[in-house]
């Protein structure tokens, strides 16, 4: 008799005392030193014994009364004939109906059944079934399954990196919706996508799909594919540019999959790795998805061998030992869940490309009521010019505005400002400074000034793609810097770059925009048709077109029309006639003319003719601060008192033509003079039309006048003026 240890350690031989038909016995036993052959599980143990082991025991659910046990055993080592059962298994034969041996050893109550004896040859032999699924099946399914993650993760983030979701979020889609419509749209593709492999591999017959119950199929691949929509969600908080979305998705995929045959599926049939450090590189979506499939393919390894019917629930839930599907699924379900917290959080405070970021804390901060919101102050006193009476004149409404909120203006701006920080070495750029600014309802406010001088950046602040450094505004009492998702519900934009997806045709886009809008049914087939009407996109091959083969121009008009849909309270235009010809352009004009009813259009432009025709007021900024405002009369009859009086002669008479602007006023002063064109600015006092008409028929005796002018100031002589006397852009130092 023997004992067999692990380690045999010194005085662990001893005697034991029996009786056989009354005679005493004296039995020594001794300790041998045996291999630790335990295997934690049977598909491990069942590989072994195919590939190289003789035979191997699995106790399944063995106890003190019962013992049920699976004899595993490989005969081609042994010679050939009948021989090549093993003892064991032939004492467990003999002993089969009785069971003496087991009850004299282990008790009366002790049975054990042998169902049936089943040789299993090693996979070299060449006598089993080809198992392809489960030979390929964890690395093949694991690449096929996550390439769907490059797809949606590209699409996120072409989507921020166009900034095609917030303008979707101007136009009053919230994150909330976005989510969930997205969300659901990616599940539906997923669940299809999957669907399709999982019968196209039981229509071919491989046995990773049909040797295991479908259920069990359905619920890993769906929890999956949940966990890998919020995987990319997640990571696409991280991106904002989509060839590195792209690449790195792609590494991610094929990367894990090699990871998973020749370092994690190592780990798994390694029973001496400590099973927590496998739920740890689970804890990867990748891994879960790779010891998902590997399962799969060992319970239809299983199924050929023994012959038995599917691997169920039952076996998954009651055996979880041997069965390692329980804890994936339970892991996969939880990680979905935490990750999906995670990822809506972060969209909301770091994520780049989808507007304000809130505060870390933003779902714990007091929420107050919208005449509380209209009543408060920014904090900061604002800056009024003493020098500039118009614009101290805007700053006085706005105080009184915050004081006394007043329907009629929709739109209150209190000393504005917002400055970028400068990066190596250079300094803080002032792009707004101070603004105060207040709206009435139908009035047109056009932003004139030069590059750089702040206009693009306050449409910014207004619309939500930056946040204001101080100050604040309010649109329709609510709080930019607060309630920014609020006042997305009652906006249009159309941005200085066309935010458009090139795979939707001009009809489909304002469908879209106007179901934003809360248009539904006829309504929304009226305003779309009309909106393509007055922007002249209205006939049937242009509206239908799809909006990537848009001229520049075309891709405009339709910027414009989606600004306009739906009949929002505050319109930002930035730019909105550039690369349009003169007649699109007189179109998009009177377009925009008839939409001003009811309604604030801010509108920025380099056009002077474009804002005396569409503005009521109009506001020149340079270097970030408003330098005036008013109606475009009032600018030019208060920074342009003079006439400009144009004449072309032949240059040896330039000099005569001198003395007649002095004759008309003896301040006249040159402002331009080229080959014979000379042009002169006369003060209005100083000048009758009439006499001006007179001296220049007398002059024609004795000149040869080729051409000749008297004109008012306009607005871009204005704007000139306004911007040479402000002098730079400002900088912080």
């Amino acid at each position: 008799m023997y004992i067999i240890q692990q380690r045999c350690e010194p005085g662990l031989d001893i005697f034991v005392s029996s009786q056989i038909e009354s005679i005493p016995l004296m039995q020594g036993v001794q300790c041998v030193q045996g291999l630790l052959l335990w295997r934690n599980s049977s598909s491990v143990m069942r590989k072994e014994v195919a590939s190289a082991y003789q035979a191997a025991y699995d106790f399944l659910n063995t106890k003190e009364t019962e013992f049920n046990v699976h004899i595993w055993y490989n005969g081609s080592n042994n010679g050939a004939g009948n021989t090549r059962i093993l003892r064991s298994v032939n004492a467990v034969s003999i002993q089969y109906n009785d069971n003496s041996y087991l009850q004299f050893i282990r008790g009366t109550n002790v049975k054990m059944l042998l169902e049936y004896v089943r040789e299993m040859p090693k996979l070299a032999t060449g006598t089993s079934k080809l198992n392809v699924s489960t030979i390929l099946g964890p690395l093949f399914f694991t690449w096929v399954i996550e390439l769907l993650l490059p797809a949606i993760l590209v699409y996120l983030v072409y989507e921020k990196q166009g900034n095609l979701r917030i303008m979707m979020k101007m136009h009053g889609l919230n994150d909330g919706p976005y989510w969930m419509i997205s969300y659901a749209y990616f599940l539906v593709i997923s669940s299809v996508y999957v669907l399709s492999l999982v019968v196209f591999g039981s229509l071919i017959g491989l046995r990773s799909f049909t040797s295991n119950n479908y259920s069990v199929q359905f619920v890993f691949f769906f929890i999956y594919i949940n966990l890998q929509i919020v995987f990319a969600f997640l990571s696409a908080t991280f991106f904002s540019n989509v060839k590195t979305a792209t690449a790195i998705s792609y590494i991610y995929v094929f990367g894990s999959g090699l990871l998973g045959l020749f370092l994690f599926e190592r780990f798994i049939q390694d029973v001496t790795f400590p099973r927590k450090w496998l739920l740890c590189m689970e804890i990867v979506p990748c891994f879960s998805l790779y010891r998902g499939l590997y399962e799969l393919g060992q319970y239809s390894f299983e199924v050929d061998l023994i012959g038995t019917d599917t691997i169920g629930w039952k076996d998954i839930l009651l055996n979880s030992d041997n069965y390692a599907m329980r804890d994936v699924l339970i892991l996969m379900t939880a990680e979905w869940l935490i990750l999906l917290v995670v990822a809506y959080y972060l969209d909301q405070v770091a994520s780049y490309g989808s507007g304000i970021r809130k505060h870390p804390l933003w779902f714990l901060q007091n929420r107050c009521t919208k005449s509380e919101r209209s009543l408060q102050r920014s904090g900061y006193d604002a800056i009024v010019n003493s020098e500039k009476p118009d614009v101290s004149q805007e700053s006085e409404i706005v105080e009184k505005l915050l004081m006394e909120p007043n329907e009629n203006y929709p739109v209150i701006c209190h000393n504005l400002r917002k400055v970028y920080r400068g990066r190596d070495g250079n300094p803080d750029k002032v792009a707004v400074e101070g603004l105060s600014l207040a709206l009435p309802r139908g009035e047109c406010f056009g932003m004139l000034g030069p590059n750089g001088a702040g206009k693009t950046s306050f449409i910014s602040m207004m619309t939500g793609l930056t946040t204001s450094t101080s100050g604040t505004a309010y649109v329709q009492g609510l709080d930019i810097s607060k309630d920014m998702d609020e006042v997305y519900t009652s906006m249009g934009v159309c941005p200085q770059h066309d935010l458009i997806w090139e795979t939707l045709s001009g009809r489909e886009h304002l469908l879209f925009y106007g179901r934003l809008k809360n248009l539904k049914g006829v309504a929304l087939e009226n305003a779309v048709k009309e909106s393509l009407k007055k922007v002249n996109l209205h006939d049937k091959e242009v509206a239908d077109k799809l909006a990537g083969a848009y001229s520049g121009g075309m891709k405009r008009r339709l910027s414009v029309a989606i600004s306009l849909i739906g009949n929002p309270h505050v319109v930002y235009m930035d730019e909105p006639s550039t690369g349009l010809d003169p007649a699109s352009r007189k179109s998009l004009w009177k377009a925009v003319q008839q939409a001003k009813q009811d309604r604030v259009i801010i509108l920025t432009t380099h056009s002077m003719e474009e804002a005396e025709f569409l503005c009521d007021r109009v506001g020149i900024f340079v270097g970030g601060n408003l330098q005036c405002i008013g109606n475009p009369k009032e600018l030019k009859a208060r920074y342009g008192g003079s006439y400009m009086f144009t004449m072309t002669t032949p240059s040896n008479q330039e000099e005569e033509v001198q003395l007649l602007a002095h004759q008309l006023s003896p301040r006249a002063k040159r402002v331009y003079h080229i080959s014979g064109t000379q042009k002169f600015q006369l003060p209005k006092e100083d000048v009758r039309i009439p006499d001006a008409f007179r001296a220049v028929e007398r002059a024609k005796r004795r000149l040869t006048i080729h051409a000749w002018g008297l004109a008012d100031t306009t607005l871009e002589d204005v704007f000139i003026k306004v911007a040479k006397e402000a002098g730079p852009i400002n900088v912080l130092s």
